[in-house]
């Protein structure tokens, strides 16, 4: 009895341990401690550089639409700043090298004279991206990019040949550089190309943004028998001159048909915002390289828009016959035999201009009224 009740007791012992062994087993594990949420990368800094006012319904404007374009478009990835008004010169080094100092490593200079100095900065600073509008400077770590803006010149032309009654055009001018010589010789080109007795007039401002200058060059070229004018300028003064004249004119840069929609004939805008996207992108994506892009009609940075109702109907299909041309020929404004307006054979029939060539032009074609003035 003794020898049975001490198995018994054995026995009880085991079972209570093996249900002890099963309850541990049961038991859920430790869940793991959580692993830190990884760090959330920086944004890219981008800074931009404006030689006019934000709110000059023109070329500043554009470009500033184009840095909005990218905020929406990579949201809290970047984040930009800007600096309006800065003259051409060493005021425009000492506002890249502080928007470099601040941390931004993509710097945009939206216009031609801010060359040097971005190719001093560039220099001195390998790790930061640089990019310059309307340049032909390039690094390392600078490169160049504009838009085709003669396309657009040149679509104003054929509206403008079109309908003038004088057969005289006029275009207020900022400072003759190639730029915009190629767009006062586009938009008598396109003129030409539909009205042979076109001439055309320039008065030439020495500035990018001056409306009371702008207003008076306009006012000028009325008296002188323009009725359809054209401009290389930032703001809407020559629209809302030659509708207090009862004339024609085009905006320029951005949609200008509600400033004068009287003399409004379309407008010659700019998307800044594909150049940005593609930049941006680029940077962000570590495929940045130096190279050149010169985009227009065809890659959507440039159109010809907003012709009003008050158009005839075979003017507007002359337009868009053209525009429709240029899509399928980028470039292709400049298409020999040209002639300078001294008789100089500038360029060979049948032969299309390179970047070369549109980079040294320093001549009023055929039909353009005056002389070029030396220098800026």
């Amino acid at each position: 009895m003794k020898i049975r009740s001490l198995l018994s007791t054995i026995l009880a012992a085991v079972a209570a341990l093996g249900l002890a062994a099963c309850s541990e087993e049961k038991k859920p594990a430790a869940a793991p401690a959580a692993a830190p949420a990884p760090a959330k990368p920086e944004p890219l800094k981008i800074g931009f550089v404006y030689v006019g006012p934000v709110g000059d319904a023109g070329w500043t404007f554009a470009h500033d639409l184009g840095r909005k374009a990218i905020e929406a478009r990579f949201g809290d990835r970047i984040k930009t700043t800007y600096v309006e008004k800065v003259p051409e010169g060493p005021d425009a080094e000492r506002v890249i090298r502080d928007l470099v100092a601040q941390g931004n490593k993509l710097v945009f200079a939206t216009s031609f004279g801010f060359g040097d100095s971005m190719a001093k900065v560039a220099k001195d600073h390998p790790d930061v991206f640089f990019e310059h509008a309307t340049g032909f400077k390039t690094a390392p770590n600078l490169r160049v990019y504009e838009g085709r803006f003669y396309e657009d010149a040149y679509l104003a032309g054929v509206m403008a040949g079109l309908m003038t009654k004088t057969n005289t055009l006029g275009f207020v001018a900022s400072f003759p550089i190639p730029e915009v010589l190629r767009n006062i010789n586009a938009y008598t080109l396109g003129a030409q190309s539909v009205n042979p007795k076109v001439k055309t007039k320039v008065v030439w401002v020495s500035a990018w943004f001056d409306p009371p200058k702008e207003t008076e060059a306009a006012m000028s070229l009325i008296d002188q028998g323009a009725d359809v004018l054209l401009q290389n300028t930032d703001s809407t003064a020559v629209l809302q001159a030659a509708e207090k004249r009862g004339k024609y004119a085009f905006g320029w840069d951005s949609d200008m048909s509600a400033v004068a929609p009287k003399a409004h004939l379309g407008s010659c805008v700019l998307n800044w915002g594909v150049y940005y996207e593609k930049a941006v992108g680029e940077v962000l994506a570590k495929t940045w390289k130096t190279e050149e892009t010169k985009w227009g009609i065809k890659e959507g940075v440039n159109d010809f828009v907003k012709i009003p109702e008050f158009v005839p109907a075979e003017v507007k299909k002359k337009v868009e016959e053209a525009k429709a041309f240029l899509v399928a020929n980028p470039g292709a404004v400049f298409r020999g035999p040209i002639t300078d307006n001294t008789g100089k054979v500038v360029l060979q029939k049948d032969q299309v201009a390179d970047d070369k060539w549109k980079g040294e032009v320093n001549f009023y074609v055929k039909g353009v009224e005056g002389k070029v003035p030396s220098g800026k």
